[in-house]
């Protein structure tokens, strides 16, 4: 018996051997001829490192706690980690108001514990990704500090200055500003100073040389320690035109026409490129990438030697609800793009971030009985799109929309600005906040949920952002637990994208297009084809794809039972493998 069991034990070895060597054989023949890169392969995983995990009870995540969850980030499969700013800040607009580029944020920890997360994330082949904020900077950085105090200080020129002699400057938008008004005047020189963002965020002026050359040293510093790229912070606004000529009338409806992708981007662009980039094997993408698919590939397009992938706003301003802009109009999107990217360049696919209300909230439907399967759905869509999928803390397991009732719970300044502002105007600031509750940047950053034990496990403080009350039925504890959890289910389509390159490399071509309830398109390369059949909507619909599925595998479904046909339920998601 011994015996038998033992020859048995070696078939077995040898067929397993056998069958991998075959898969691993299939992948390479899928391949051949294609420009493999790793940032294209990955699965990016962003963590908004104030409300991923507390270690030491001040309600504030931080580096320590980041570390202390890196196995359950491993678990899912993740490759690289975008981490929102984590660099010494005075926490004006959360960390994107940087006072020292080369220091920690005492809320998160010290230089020590970022090694240490550097050095435990590499050694799970995990990657970082840094996000870089060098459109503007803190007024508490000693480049402004210096650049106030007179006006020929050697840093005076690190920002855009207006001598108020030559009376008001002209008339500049801010995102941030209560006022809306980008100039601020500084008595100190008699001057005013520009802020795209909030008036602690004076914006550096990229025309001085010397501003590029420090910039430049101090990306070389962060690289050379290890990390394994950037996502840069509203780069595209870097360049402005100097003159600063009169916005035309009607301006406000197409501000990314007037403010992004000023005449000299690109150069410093190809310069950071030249000086930065390509001396390291890294990924590198811009936050904005203009308002067309031909403006993105100006980024990417690999004869230019700028980026590596493109990171377009498009597929996310819709407005409310996808239901509100029409499933048609966001097929479209992405078949443009698809159009102009088929052949070079690379872009990021993302339907949740910092910035952004949770995605299950925006794509699709968050009332209980179709979180899950909606969420389970979007998931789907993610990790099958042609692109590098960027995928939100939390959104692996369907959390949602908090929707606070008070501005007392705000602590983000655009919405409290927003509120000031309609306050001092007199407006109904009943219906801004109920507003708020679908569209406010805070609905995306509630600490991660954990378990079901107070504050979500995030924290035994007080945490600095409210939990959502739904902790005790949505958490990461619960839902290792269940087989079929969203958690679960994303594990899954990870590891689905992994093994099949034709969802990394293999073409995209939409099919049903004018179907208003179901996005449906195919991916396929060197013969692999697979079909993705999506409902975004709460009802049945069918699909009419004209393609023959009799013979088709059910690759995954996001329902307990699959049948092969076109007729999908809510929220249904299906990918076939033809």
């Amino acid at each position: 018996m011994k015996l038998n069991h033992f020859l048995f034990s070696c078939i077995g070895l040898i067929q397993f051997s056998s069958t991998t060597l075959t898969a691993q054989d299939n992948k390479t023949l899928l391949l051949k001829n294609v420009d493999t890169k790793w940032w294209k392969e990955a699965v990016v995983y962003q963590i908004y490192p104030r409300s991923f995990k507390d270690s030491d009870g001040d309600g504030v995540g931080d580096l320590k706690g980041i570390i202390s969850k890196l196995d359950y980030i491993k678990s899912l499969g993740i490759d690289a980690v975008w981490l929102n700013p984590i660099y010494a800040s005075p926490n004006d607009d959360n960390g994107y108001d940087v006072s020292d580029y080369r220091a920690i944020m005492k809320d998160f920890g010290t230089m020590e514990d970022f090694d240490l997360l550097l050095k435990e994330m590499h050694k799970r082949d995990i990657k970082l990704i840094m996000d870089l904020v060098v459109n503007h900077s803190s007024d508490e950085h000693e480049w402004f500090k210096q650049s106030r105090s007179s006006r020929d200080n050697k840093y005076r020129n690190y920002y855009h200055w207006w001598p108020a002699e030559k009376g008001k400057p002209p008339y500049r938008w801010s995102f941030f500003d209560v006022n809306s008004d980008a100039w601020k005047y500084d008595a100190q020189t008699n001057s005013y100073y520009l802020h795209y963002f909030s008036q602690k965020q004076p914006d550096l002026n990229w025309e001085n040389p010397k501003v590029r050359e420090d910039i430049y040293d101090m990306m070389r510093w962060w690289l050379d320690k290890g990390i394994d790229g950037f996502r840069m912070d509203a780069f595209q606004f870097a360049s402005k035109d100097t003159t600063w000529p009169e916005l035309p009338k009607g301006y406000e409806k197409d501000i990314i026409k007037y403010y992004g992708v000023g005449p000299h981007l690109h150069d410093y662009l190809q310069e950071m490129n030249k000086e930065v980039f390509s001396k390291y094997d890294i990924m590198t993408v811009a936050e904005g990438a203009g308002s067309s698919p031909q403006d993105a590939m100006l980024f990417v397009d690999p004869a230019r030697k700028e980026l590596n992938m493109a990171y377009h706003f498009e597929s996310v301003d819709i407005g409310k609800h996808l239901t509100d802009f029409g499933l048609v109009k966001y097929k479209a999107i992405f078949s443009r793009y698809d159009q102009e990217f088929k052949d070079k360049g690379w872009l990021a696919i993302f339907l949740a971030n910092h910035d952004q209300p949770r995605m299950v909230s925006k794509f699709g439907n968050d009332t209980p009985e179709f979180r899950t399967i909606s969420s389970k759905m979007l998931s789907t869509f993610l990790m099958t799109m042609r692109g590098t999928p960027y995928y939100y803390y939390g959104d692996e397991l369907g959390m949602d929309n908090i929707r606070f009732n008070s501005i007392d719970d705000y602590h983000d300044l655009d919405t409290r600005n927003k509120y000031s502002a309609l306050q001092n105007k007199g407006g109904d600031l009943k219906a801004f906040l109920e507003g708020e509750k679908q569209t406010a940047r805070e609905n995306g950053r509630t600490p991660f949920q954990w378990d079901d034990k107070q504050n979500a496990g995030f924290t035994t403080g007080t945490p600095w952002l409210k939990v959502n009350p739904n902790y005790t039925t949505v958490n990461a504890a619960q839902q290792e637990k269940d087989p079929n959890s969203t958690l679960n289910y994303f594990r899954k389509l990870v590891q689905l994208r992994k093994k099949n390159p034709s969802l990394v490399y293999g073409k995209f071509e939409l099919v049903d297009e004018n179907n208003p309830a179901i996005f449906a398109y195919t991916r396929e390369l060197n013969g692999k084809k697979l079909l993705i059949l999506l409902n975004f909507t709460s009802k049945n619909a069918s699909a009419k794809t004209g393609i023959n599925i009799s013979k088709a595998k059910v690759v995954m479904n996001n329902y307990a039972t699959s049948s092969k046909t076109e007729e999908l339920r809510p929220y249904e998601a299906v990918i076939y493998q033809l």
